[in-house]
């Protein structure tokens, strides 16, 4: 991926209203679903980005076909087959949604991804397949690794360590109803992060007509039967939604955003969240509309359920006037870098004051300067970057492109929403 430094924008007192691509996570599970359903579904208002490119093309590898019509994507399975290679780039959902549900191809399937992708949590995966009967090959527990599938997988119960991530959990479930036996996951570590992200996952398999539930805070269980081919629409993305949300809050601005009434996406709790910061926040008539007040507060908040939230927060606590407190989030040095570490780095380059804590960060209240924000190809890193740039001068987001990750318009939207009045 190319490197595209970026001089952030400055704004105050605009007006603005968006409509944001998909969400990821719900496009991500709808493709898998999508790909090992009865008949062909339709997806409308997919996101297109890296992470769901990299998910189609594995797909495509696998054997289902897709077409292209406006809004609407349809997924037509296949019978699945190995002999094949497939690219993780970067995205947690693809390493860990795909394997599962490759092992009921046949033949072998080879994963990898790029070089930052190798020093991401697999070891749970690979531990759960080797579980399942299936043959893995694996020099370190992390990509690279392959498989040998021979089209068909027991299932039954499992017990597995998902305290680095939930999709660990969900891609077991995702493929779970067509293993023979079904599939009950059992965690037995420390607490699951983004637990609301396995809501969503067995949210989309009952939509489908799967027998999919909860059976204790630690434990869920999918039964065997067929995934239904259904016409399903995408929600827009609320945890992208995050950044632009907060450029109304640091800039004494006002943005609106069409929210779904109800969702399983940890996004939501933004209302929340920026309410306690200092902003007005208001929802009527499914649009969201946030309003700066020129009051920014920190906050104290355990984020163990929402981590993706975490540097959009984190941004805003760097600009506020009393100190923020963020913990809960430990899992977040495995994501696409350690954001923790990131976090405090940036900000405290940027002349701010922010410490590590065990399980989260701190940042303390002190005036930003001006320099280069790096983005450790973290599309989180960047749009943090592009929050704080709103009010400090002269920050440059060293690389605005790794936003393509999920948002591949990120800079001309953000653009058109400071255009706005």
């Amino acid at each position: 991926m190319s490197i595209a430094s970026w001089s952030a924008p400055q704004a105050k007192g605009f007006k603005a209203s968006l409509r944001l691509p998909g969400s990821k996570s719900l496009t991500n599970r709808e493709l898998v679903l999508s790909a090992l359903a009865n008949k062909s579904s339709t997806l409308l208002d997919p996101l297109y980005s890296r992470d769901s490119q990299l998910m189609i093309e594995a797909l495509k590898s696998l054997g289902t076909s897709f077409q292209k019509n406006g809004n609407r994507l349809i997924v037509t399975p296949g019978k699945l087959s190995g002999g094949v290679k497939i690219d993780c780039g970067l995205a947690g959902t693809v390493m860990r949604f795909i394997p599962p549900m490759s092992a009921l191809a046949t033949g072998e399937i080879i994963f990898d991804g790029d070089s930052q992708a190798r020093r991401r949590p697999m070891a749970t995966t690979i531990d759960s397949l080797r579980k399942l009967g299936v043959e893995v090959e694996s020099e370190t527990n992390a990509l690279p690794f392959s498989i040998t599938a021979t089209g068909q997988v027991a299932g039954g119960e499992l017990s597995i360590d998902a305290s680095a991530s939930s999709q660990f959990v969900s891609g077991l479930l995702l493929a779970g109803a067509r293993f023979e036996k079904g599939i009950t996951v059992h965690h037995s570590g420390e607490s699951v992060p983004s637990l609301p992200h396995i809501d969503m996952t067995l949210a989309c398999l009952a939509q489908r007509q799967v027998v999919a539930k909860q059976i204790s805070s630690s434990s869920w269980r999918v039964e065997f039967g067929e995934i239904s081919g259904i016409e399903v629409e995408i929600e827009p993305d609320l945890s992208n939604a995050g950044p632009f949300l907060a450029a109304a809050v640091v800039t004494q601005s006002e943005v609106s955003i069409p929210w779904p009434e109800t969702t399983t996406q940890v996004g939501d709790q933004f209302k929340n969240l920026l309410q306690q910061m200092g902003a007005e926040v208001d929802y009527q008539n499914k649009l969201l509309t946030v309003r700066g007040t020129g009051t920014i507060q920190g906050i104290t908040a355990d984020l163990s359920e929402a981590g993706e939230l975490v540097p959009t927060i984190a941004a805003i606590a760097a600009l506020a006037s009393t100190p923020s407190e963020l913990t809960g989030i430990s899992h977040l040095r495995g994501h696409e870098t350690d954001r923790i570490a990131a976090l405090v780095s940036e900000i405290n380059a940027m002349g701010g004051s922010a410490a590590e804590l065990e399980d989260g960060i701190s940042i303390s209240p002190k005036p930003l300067h001006g320099g280069t924000w790096k983005t450790y190809e973290d599309h989180r890193m960047a749009t943090a970057g592009a929050i704080i740039g709103l009010v400090v001068p002269g920050i440059q987001i060293q690389d605005i492109s790794v936003t393509s990750k999920t948002m591949p318009n990120f800079a001309q939207l953000w653009i058109e929403m400071l255009e706005s009045n």
